[in-house]
């Protein structure tokens, strides 16, 4: 089918091997370093194969710039345009038509046409370019096609290409796969280190380093930089502080189509250009002209917390691997210098790869994606990486509280609703609720907002945003109302077409972006005045529109200016200057930062009537019992939660009846058996029922804290009154209450075994106490003279623990042998007592003693 003789660049010299491969088998895997020309040559190779036949090759790139400049460059290589042999289609642009044989599509978009139509009609071939970069969406497709192939299309071609990969790790996948290797066309790279100071912002160091390389170097210069944000803080730095002939130009995800393409077009004759770009040129392109790559290091990453249930960007340092691809791009051309912006002894240290998607990433999407293809378990497919447990189960989590799936699994009505939109869950969920009440646009206006960042400009009022975006003129902005009508229509219940996708970081959503629909049909603009309803409704605010989407994020504003604590407990702040801070309520559509500090990037205000309609069935009513120390009395409040923030709370009358018994045992529940008063009588009561379970064991009862409060409804509540009041519960109560845990034929013998007094032989009748292991008796010593056995309880089996005290009753002795005492230790008692305490009776055989509780008379 090709006409034009193709170049020759490095992969040519391997494309029979690659031909034959794929003749004999159904599965290759080809490694060949960046500039070999695989991502060109490979498809258009493929052209003449037999097997293609009337079929199509599909080609995955990871991100819409890199789709667009393969497509591009493969149609100039044909001397076409893009649309005919070879198109593209992705979210907001599609250039394919009845004739293109080769379709460059960003990732997301091979699972929403196997989910389709799993058979794949009309592909002959899926390849999938750049796969060492592991996004989910990347290793999703490959997982399903694996399935698609093994189960309904054996014909069906599947090629993974990659410039740093574990062939053979992949081969093995692909059922022993055969690997091929090409050679790769780079110059020499120079790397040179010049670390940035501590405290210096990365901005600042990087303007420094591209001043020093323009002063130094011939060529354009490539500038790494994590983010939009650093962008364009470089830039600013930049401007007026270079050379009249060099342009400055950023490169990242949120940059309209033209301006994506003018970044990487070489520099017009006699110009330089600084081209400050994300992680977006690390791969896929090739920026003519560039001699000079300038490296911060850093890149931002999704990492998804599922205790917290946000993903967050993260900025990270980059894997060894990436650095040596931004190296790289300084040699695809010519001899070229990269210069980074660390020491040169910190290059051992950095990871070795970027970790795969799969493996720190919100997976809610896979998991509806994979209900829809009838897959409870996503584990059973076949996955370079098994997708992690913890992070499956909390996307269960959350399909189940959108209604998306049942407990089995299973695809629910809601959920199919939400699949046939290609955005992330929550928003698929936001869409779908607002299509049944007339609000379909207004969702997905919003939506789109949400997903193509930088429309509406950058305020983390998403009021704001849209009021701007609606107004905005660009050929992107128009693009994406289009596509939020698509969507809007997508979300009817009459609506067929299907897709999922989802968008957070700068790579990701390059990679997920698609059409909302068929991939190979373009759909003709359309203006939201010709709208039918019931698209168009009365307006709904943003706020009111994303609680259907994060009703885990709705925020309620605390005591300090700015600071706001989210319903899932996370706390969370906007910018003191920002108008969001003056808000009671909000809905946080996107954070940055630690889970108890993070700030605030996307939000809307939302009123607590929006709240309490949406999320009725979330919000939790309880009565509360709390009480009230000085009055000894409990009081009733009914609160009003939506998981952590508190809505409203009211005071009650305090209960009687039944209600009072009740809230008397809540508050025992919540503060312990302190609030008692038990009283002497009643402690000891429960001290000697203690010492009898603990001595005998069942069926004498447990009366110990834990036993007594989880017995509450058994023990104590046939004996309350009806009064809320602690007051009322006097220590003969309790003492009923526990004496009524005791067998009726048991309670005789209480007495009998553990009795609170000690008969003295001097008359007095002396307490026991049970608060220890075993029982005490505490008595003045000639209280027992002339007893010449010891005392015992138990009928007899247990003997007392006698604290023998002086006549001041302090202790002189502790013993469990009395007669033993009498023979032994009493004589030096005897000789020191008598000296402390001349008034007492001190005699040398106490036997012979008359015991007594009395000093001697006087004069004796």
């Amino acid at each position: 089918m090709t006409t034009k003789p193709l170049p020759e660049l490095p992969v040519t010299a391997v494309l029979p091997a690659l031909g034959e491969a794929l003749a004999q088998r159904n599965s290759a895997v080809l490694v060949a370093p960046p500039g070999a020309g695989k991502t060109t040559l490979v498809p258009l190779a493929l052209l003449d194969a037999p097997w293609l036949g009337q079929g199509r090759i599909v080609l995955l790139e990871p991100r819409r710039l890199a789709a667009r400049a393969a497509a591009r460059r493969m149609a100039e290589l044909l001397g076409e345009e893009p649309g005919g042999t070879v198109g593209y289609a992705m979210r907001m642009e599609n250039r394919t038509s009845a004739r293109t044989k080769i379709l460059v599509v960003t990732e997301g978009v091979l699972s929403r046409m196997i989910l389709d139509d799993p058979e794949l009609p009309g592909v002959s071939a899926v390849i999938f370019d750049e796969f060492h970069e592991r996004s989910l969406d990347g290793d999703f497709g490959l997982a399903l096609a694996l399935d698609v192939q093994g189960a309904l299309r054996p014909d069906l071609r599947l090629l993974v290409m990659s410039a740093t990969l574990d062939g053979a790790r992949v081969a093995k996948l692909l059922a022993q796969a055969p690997v091929i290797e090409s050679e790769g066309r780079a110059f020499p790279v120079e790397i040179r280190y010049d670390e940035r100071p501590a405290g210096m912002a990365i901005e600042d160091a990087m303007a420094r380093a591209v001043r020093a390389a323009l002063a130094g170097e011939q060529g354009s210069v490539l500038a790494f930089l994590p983010g939009q944000r650093e962008i364009e803080r470089t830039a600013e730095r930049l401007q007026g502080n270079v050379a009249a002939d060099t342009d400055i130009v950023p490169l990242y995800g949120q940059l309209d189509n033209r301006a994506q393409d003018a970044a990487i077009k070489p520099a017009p004759a006699g110009r330089r250009k600084v081209v400050l770009a994300t992680s977006i040129a690390e791969t896929s392109i090739t920026i003519d002209g560039v001699r000079v790559v300038v490296d911060s290091g850093l890149s931002r990453l999704p990492r998804y917390e599922p205790a917290s249930g946000l993903t967050r960007l993260e900025t990270v340092r980059v894997s060894r691997a990436s650095a040596d691809q931004r190296a790289g791009r300084a040699g695809r051309t010519q001899a070229g210098v990269a210069v980074r912006l660390w020491r040169a002894e910190q290059t051992a240290s950095l990871p070795a790869f970027t970790p795969p998607e799969i493996l720190e990433a919100d997976l809610s999407g896979l998991l509806l994606d994979c209900a829809a293809f009838g897959v409870a378990d996503p584990s059973s497919l076949s996955f370079l990486d098994p997708p992690p447990a913890p992070a499956l189960n909390e996307a269960r989590v959350l399909l189940r509280a959108l209604h998306a799936i049942d407990e089995a699994g299973r695809l629910t009505e809601a959920g199919g609703a939400m699949r046939k939109l290609a955005l992330p869950v929550r928003l698929a969920h936001m869409v779908a609720e607002a299509a049944k009440t007339g609000h379909a646009l207004d969702a997905a206006t919003l939506a789109v907002l949400l997903t193509e960042r930088g429309l509406g400009g950058d305020s983390a009022d998403l009021e704001l945003r849209l009021i701007r975006f609606r107004g905005e003129k660009s050929p992107r902005a128009n693009a994406a109302r289009q596509l939020a009508e698509r969507l809007a229509r997508q979300a009817l219940p009459s609506s067929s077409r299907g897709g999922s996708a989802s968008a957070l970081s700068d790579a990701q959503r390059d990679r997920r972006g698609g059409v909302a629909g068929s991939v190979a049909e373009p759909t003709p603009p359309r203006s939201a005045a010709r709208l039918d309803p019931p698209l168009e409704g009365e307006g709904k605010s943003a706020g009111s529109l994303l609680i259907h989407a994060w009703p885990d994020r709705v925020a309620r504003a605390r005591g300090e200016h700015s600071r706001f604590v989210l319903a899932n407990g996370s706390g969370a702040m906007v910018d003191a200057a920002d108008p969001l801070a003056n808000e009671t309520w909000l809905v946080v559509a996107d954070l940055q930062g630690k889970a108890q500090n993070a700030r605030i990037t996307a939000a809307a205000p939302v009123g607590e009537a929006d709240i309490r309609a949406a999320l009725a069935d979330r919000i939790e009513t309880k009565r509360e019992a709390s009480f009230d120390r000085e009055r000894r009395a409990v009081r009733m409040r009914e609160t009003a939660r939506l998981g952590a923030i508190t809505l409203s709370e009211r005071m009650l009358p305090a209960p009687s009846g039944a209600d009072a018994d009740r809230a008397i045992l809540d508050a025992l529940r919540e503060h312990g058996l302190s609030l008692l008063d038990w009283g002497k009588e009643a402690e000891t009561l429960r001290q000697r029922l203690g010492w009898l379970h603990r001595g005998l064991g069942a069926p004498w009862p447990d009366v110990s804290d834990a036993a007594l409060i989880e017995g509450l409804d058994d023990w104590l509540l046939p004996f309350l009154s009806g009064d809320a009041s602690f007051a009322a519960i006097k220590p003969a109560t309790l003492s009923s209450a526990l004496m009524a845990l005791v067998p009726h034929d048991l309670q005789r013998r209480v007495d009998a075994l553990a009795p609170t007094h000690f008969d003295a032989p001097s008359g007095s009748h002396v307490p026991i106490r049970y608060d220890g292991e075993w029982p005490v008796l505490s008595i003045r010593v000639q209280e027992l003279f002339g007893l010449d056995r010891h005392p015992t309880i138990a009928n007899g089996a247990v003997p007392l623990t006698l604290e023998l005290l002086s006549p001041a009753h302090r202790p002189i002795q502790t013993t469990r042998d009395l007669p033993g005492f009498w023979r032994g230790s009493w004589a030096d008692v005897r000789t020191d007592m008598r000296g402390r305490y001349p008034k007492h009776v001190w005699p040398e055989n106490p036997l012979l003693a008359a015991a007594t509780s009395r000093a001697k008379p006087r004069g004796t």
